[in-house]
């Protein structure tokens, strides 16, 4: 019987107990619903045990998160771990879907927020509106980005913010250049 490999991740207990409880779910929650028991569930968001790559897709889809966010976190020194990501070392979140691009500068998903770095591709569409429980807070870079939310269309330029209070919102870059954006998100999502 061939077995899947073992992935490290030093946040990944972390991390998963962090979208756990974000997402109002108890440990006996995703034990039944991974039909795993709450200890197993338990032993990993206490970084005890290292689920299979198998594993992390199934938590990744009952979470609702994409399974590269759980795929590993580059390596830190030990003294910046939990502190500092460099830019190298960014965790790539999202699909890439719609164009837009995201990485994760939060050293993990711990915090009451996540901050994101943002990047929308050149004529790029996200296709579908977007309703969160969360605020969020973004704070454009470069380039130009129009936001609707609820129903009200924005054009956001460098140097603008916005706040988003669990309304629907729907992104659009129609423009030649990227934009790109940091986006403070609460409660964690990803």
């Amino acid at each position: 019987m061939q077995h899947d490999p073992v992935l490290h991740n030093a946040s990944l207990g972390t991390d998963l107990r962090a979208l756990r409880k974000t997402r109002g779910l108890t440990l006996q929650d995703i034990a039944d619903r991974l039909g795993r028991s709450v200890g197993w569930v338990s032993q990993i968001e206490r970084d005890l045990s290292e689920p299979s790559i198998s594993d992390l897709r199934r938590i990744a889809k009952l979470l609702d998160v994409p399974v590269s966010l759980l795929f590993g976190t580059p390596q830190a020194a030990a003294e910046e771990a939990g502190y500092v990501v460099r830019a190298g070392a960014r965790r790539p979140i999202g699909t890439g879907e719609g164009g837009l691009i995201e990485e994760l500068l939060s050293p993990d998903l711990s915090d009451d927020f996540e901050v994101v770095h943002s990047t929308f591709q050149p004529h790029s569409r996200r296709g579908e509106v977007i309703t969160r429980p969360t605020q969020e807070l973004g704070y454009i870079l470069s380039g130009k980005l129009d936001l609707i939310i609820s129903d009200r269309r924005f054009t956001l330029t460098p140097g603008d913010s916005f706040r988003i209070k669990s309304e629907p919102f729907e992104w659009i870059n129609p423009y030649d250049d990227p934009a790109v954006a940091i986006w403070v998100i609460a409660p964690p999502v990803y």
